[in-house]
């Protein structure tokens, strides 16, 4: 390290070339009649000019012209000599005097926008074109340097070197650390989408090095837990949810509440905007879901499965909230609201629940979309596809003797959607329409069974209806049924068809005991385990 650890280095010369000119020409101009000789290049050159400070070129620098559309500009030894100088080792000193390499002490640089590019869907080779490699040379150079150099990569940064360089002539060495840290992880992210856009354009998923991209949204208070550390990174994929969605109104969102909110927002974008339909979450299980002929009846169908378990819950909705939605929901305490839109009167009557929070996303999420979901265990990522996939994707196989209705079958259909969202083993009771059973996350399928069928006892019994929900239902199970026993439960709990993948070893007696039953079954094919 150098002598200049911890002291300010004063800043004469500065490096400006970015791509964003956010608040650029103020900076310049500040910069300027603070003292500081500028050199810029292209766009932000001429930019800078027209505020009338004085700035050099860089070819002017370099004493070499730009060539190769600009590719070489600034990968030049009195760019980047001046940039990693040591400035007080004798032997970098003389080289500097030797090859007239003058210091750089401040440099500025933001990138082409190679996640806008990709974003919008720009051909191979342009794409390719917006790959930068000067700009994260630069920022590379300057932040390993930061002992002398001051990096700065985000317009948010602008005014806080100001501040110092105009009160001390230059940048605290703390800060220029922290700076120079955030210069790496900004390289490190822009790399990072540069090698996920490779893996995908190239069909190559199995990238030797994997590594995944984000952007600090806010730190949250705490994550699942209070003594646990938490922040909202987004990717800057486009997909329709928490990460693009407009907070209306209410206090932060937590770390739970992102997590439900998420999972509450994309089981409802498996259902067509047509049909209203609502989905309550809790702990990012449904405890309720339901569609409706309105708004206002899917979601009394769906608080209707479990009541209790829909306080201090997750509502998502389909389609734009109306007013009479919104009194519906706001009568018992809820911590999210998240739908596509609400009207200005839904706005209104939620508002009067200051802490509420109210997200509108614009659109529903593509539930056949592609991409990779990442789960982090000790010492790893595990990364898959999404699952991409639902019931309307697979070929119904009806193996028992009964067929079922038309009514079984939208219900069957409704029942498999859901249960794609539930943590495993997951079953699920759907009546026109409605969840009226849900079993999730435990141990055994027949324990899902069981417990589902309990919870449907003590809705009915609140909702003031005879013996359980689940009564005439159909049930999905989200994977086989290992033996008959968790598909017998669900027909004692009243179930009269059922919808599962198939594929084990008894599916024969599965198969058997249904038809003893008297119940009909139809086989998917298509699994949806969720842990």
């Amino acid at each position: 390290m150098g002598m200049s650890d911890g002291k300010v280095v004063p800043v004469k010369r500065a490096l400006l070339s970015v791509f964003d000119k956010t608040g650029m020409a103020e900076f310049a101009k500040e910069l300027a009649a603070l003292g500081v000789e500028l050199v810029s290049t292209g766009g932000t050159h001429k930019l800078i000019a027209g505020t009338g400070a004085a700035v050099r070129d860089i070819s002017d620098l370099t004493g070499f012209p730009e060539m190769m559309d600009g590719r070489v500009k600034t990968l030049h030894p009195k760019v980047h000599g001046g940039l990693l100088a040591v400035r007080d080792n004798p032997g970098h000193k003389a080289s500097m005097d030797e090859h007239q390499i003058g210091g750089i002490d401040l440099v500025v640089v933001n990138l082409y926008p190679f996640e806008e590019t990709i974003a919008k869907g720009a051909s191979y080779e342009e794409t390719i074109e917006n790959i930068d490699i000067g700009g994260p040379a630069m920022i590379r150079s300057a932040a390993k340097n930061h002992a002398y150099v001051t990096v700065v990569v985000d317009p948010s940064d602008y005014g806080t070197v100001l501040e110092h360089i105009r009160t001390s002539g230059g940048v605290p060495y703390e800060l220029r650390q922290k700076l120079a840290a955030k210069a790496y992880a900004r390289t490190a992210a822009y790399d990072s989408v540069i090698s996920g856009w490779f893996a995908q354009t190239l069909d190559y998923p199995e990238m030797p090095y994997r590594s995944f991209a984000g952007r600090l949204k806010e730190v949250m208070r705490y994550g699942e837990n209070p003594h646990q550390w938490a922040a909202f990174y987004t990717t800057g994929e486009q997909r329709p949810g928490v990460a693009t969605a407009r907070q209306v109104q209410g206090k932060a969102l937590s770390y739970n509440n992102l997590n439900d909110t998420d999972a509450a927002f994309e089981l409802i974008s498996e259902f067509d905007p047509a049909v209203p339909a609502v989905a309550i979450i809790k702990h990012a299980n449904p405890c309720g879901f339901a569609i409706g002929k309105t708004l206002i009846e899917a979601y009394q169908l769906a608080f209707r499965t479990d009541p209790v378990s829909a306080f201090g819950g997750i509502v998502a909705l389909n389609q734009t909230i109306d007013g009479p939605t919104a009194t519906e929901i706001v009568k018992i305490f809820t911590e999210v609201i998240v739908a596509p839109d609400a009207t200005d009167e839904a706005i209104a009557i939620i508002a009067a629940k200051k802490n509420l929070r109210l997200l509108l996303t614009g659109a529903l999420a593509d539930p056949k979309a592609g991409g990779l979901t990442v789960k982090s265990l000790a010492g790893g990522l595990l990364v898959q596809s999404r699952d991409d996939r639902n019931v309307d994707d697979t070929e119904f196989r009806v193996v028992t003797k009964k067929q079922p209705t038309e009514a079984e079958l939208r219900d069957l259909k409704i029942a498999m959607k859901v249960a794609k969202h539930v943590k495993s083993n997951a079953i699920i009771y759907v009546k026109d329409g409605a969840t009226v059973g849900i079993g999730a996350g435990q141990m055994s399928r027949l324990d899902s069974s069981r417990v589902a069928h309990r919870k449907a006892i003590d809705a009915a019994e609140a909702a003031g209806i005879e013996g359980a929900l689940t009564k005439g239902s159909v049930v999905a199970s989200d994977a086989f049924f290992p033996f008959p026993d968790g598909m017998l439960a669900a027909v004692e709990a009243g179930a009269t068809a059922v919808i599962q993948p198939g594929g084990s070893v008894n599916d024969d007696k599965v198969i058997a005991a249904a038809d003893e039953a008297g119940i009909a079954m139809i086989l998917t094919g298509m699994r949806h385990f969720r842990h």
